[in-house]
Formats: structure tokens, sequence, C-alpha cells
């Protein structure tokens, strides 16, 4: 069991790039276009692949089947809830596996050397001399939407949980701001579902570029450690846990300015993941631990526990906040009162 266990653990890695090769051969959307059970042949014509790697295919496609990524019926091949959650009409979440098998390999090689290292740089910065990621980005404008497209999917998913399951965040609510909002696709979907919300998309100037802007939703480039712009609410999905603490201190008392203090329901809506909230679900507990490991190594960032929220929050000047009870995955919802 232990040496079956130690070996799993050592070529895990085959998981992700094997879901990489479905969204680089738009496997999910050829079954899709079948209607119904796509035989193994059928799909490796219509990728389209020589029939000499056939083989490899279907072995591909028995391993993700084993993952729950695919079901296999005397057909042939069925999409699951997992598998279709990579639909181009819906999540499309691809991209986001694409980000991960792109850049991690590229910098995870560093990580013992950054152990021993001295210095405050990431491991990311390390193997990039010393550039953080969004540097790179913008230099490499292929990366940088491909950042964008992979956090776009990423939010779709858990927006829509979040408008369906936490409607009463938004009650009393005139205007918000999403900081770090990236391409606009979360405001659009809270736009969509509170129409007399007006919404307000800030990031860097760069991204905004390509930010929707129309009559419900508002555009503006800026620097969240410099100046956020005035809102009923700010919306802070998934950025403080790239940030140390420090930083997040900073982001938070930008966000309290911000945040008119003539209103009685000013508040800063908080998306995170908790590490120890609660949940029986030893998988999700096993994801959280993961992201940490990711977030420290490629932003110097972390993912918190109940404790730590505590203290950031008190530590950047705020009354009180609370943590929703959990009902999506992996995430949570903290709101914080001035």
């Amino acid at each position: 069991m232990e040496l079956t266990s130690f070996i799993h653990l050592s070529v895990s890695f085959m998981s992700s790039w094997a879901l990489r090769h479905v969204a680089d051969l738009e496997i999910v959307n050829h079954i899709k276009a079948y209607g119904g059970p796509m035989p193994l042949h059928e799909l490796a014509r219509s990728i389209p692949i020589p029939p000499e790697k056939d083989f490899a295919l279907d072995s591909l496609m028995e391993f993700l089947v084993h993952q729950r990524v695919f079901a296999k019926c005397e057909g042939g091949y069925l999409l699951t809830p997992i598998s279709e959650l990579m639909l181009n009409e819906g999540a499309n979440m691809g991209a986001f596996v694409c980000l991960a098998t792109e850049s991690a390999p590229q910098h995870l090689f560093f990580t013992s050397k950054w152990f021993k290292d001295t210095g405050k740089s990431t491991v990311f910065q390390l193997a990039h001399n010393g550039k953080q990621p969004w540097e790179v980005q913008k230099e490499k404008p292929e990366l940088g939407n491909l950042f964008n497209d992979a956090m776009a999917s990423h939010s779709k998913e858990s927006v829509r949980i979040i408008v369906a399951t936490y409607p009463e965040i938004f009650d009393g609510i005139n205007n918000l701001v999403d900081v770090g909002g990236g391409t606009g696709s979360t405001v659009k979907i809270i736009a969509d579902s509170f129409p007399d919300l007006r919404c307000t998309v800030f990031d860097l100037p760069h991204v905004v570029d390509n930010s929707l802007n129309n009559d419900s939703i508002s555009v503006v480039g800026g620097d969240m450690f410099d100046k956020i712009p005035p809102a009923d609410a700010i919306l802070l999905k998934t950025v403080l846990h790239d940030w140390s603490d420090e930083d997040c201190v900073r982001i938070l008392k930008k966000c309290k300015e911000a945040i008119d203090s003539t209103i009685n329901n000013g508040k800063v809506i908080v998306v995170e993941i908790v590490l120890d909230a609660e949940t029986d679900d030893s998988k999700e507990t096993e994801t959280k631990l993961i992201y940490n490991l990711c977030l420290m190594f490629q932003f110097g960032g972390k993912e918190r526990t109940k404790k730590e929220w505590h203290d950031l929050i008190l530590g950047a000047g705020y009354s009180d906040y609370k943590i929703y009870p959990a009902r999506m995955p992996l995430y949570s919802v903290i709101e914080l009162y001035p």
C-alpha cells in the first residue's frame, strides 16, 4: 500500500496533463457535437489524429474515464459533469488547466533552491530574474490573455453559485466595485442578476483594455494600492490570497477608504478559501492545500485559516466581519464592515 501511494504521488502530475490534452484537442466539444455516445474511431477522426495514434487516444480516454472526466458505455464516450465544465458555451474551464500546465513547470524546478535561499523573492521570481507574474504577463501578451481567460472561466462558475445561494449579500447595495475584476466576467453575471445594481470593473490599465463596458458596467483602470473607486460595496474575489499579510492589510485599508462612510450598509465582500472551514470532503481539503502551495510558490501569497482572516481583518481597522456558512465548493464568502 505504501509503495503504491508513493508511486501514485510521484506520477500524479499526469492527471493535469491529461486534462490539458483534452483542452488542446477539444475532445469535449467533439463529443458534445456528436450528440451521443462517441466511438473511439469517430473521436479520433474528428480531432483529427492519424490512425496509428488511436491506441494512444484510447489509453488517454480510459484513464480519464477512471478519473470520471468522461463516462463510457457500449456505444462510446460520454460527457460527465466534470468534462461539461470545459464546454465552450459553459464555464470553459479548459483555459484554467492550460494556465496551470503552462506556467507551473517553468518555475517549480526552482523550488528546492528557493527553500535554501535567504532572499524574500518567490519561486516564480527566482525562475524569472526577479519579475512578478503580472510583469511577465505584460511582456508576453499571450500568457496574459491565457491568465485572463483562466480567471474568467474560474469566476463564471463560482459567481453563478454566489448570486444563486448568497443573494442577501447584495441587498441594499446601489453600486459595487470589483477590485481585480479582470475582463469583467464576474460583474457581468452580478449585473445580469441584479439589474438595479451599478457595477464597476477595476484592474490594472492594460488588463481592463479588454473589459466589458456597457450601461450597467463601468471600467476603471488603476492600482488598488493607490486608490480604489468609491462605492457602497467592494468585491475582492480571489485577490487577497495572492498577497502577503502586509499587502493584504494595505489593500483592505484602501477598500475601507473607498466605502462611503455616510451609508449604513457599506461593506467589503471577500470570496476566498478558508482552510479550516467545515467540510467532510477530503478532496476539497486536499485541493485547498494544493492551492495554498501554488499561491505561495508563484505569488508569495497563501490561503488562510479563520484565525488568520480574523487577524487580517481587524488589523486593517474593520469593526466587524461575518463568515457565511459554506454553501459552495472550496470558497467562503466573508463580509467586512467598516
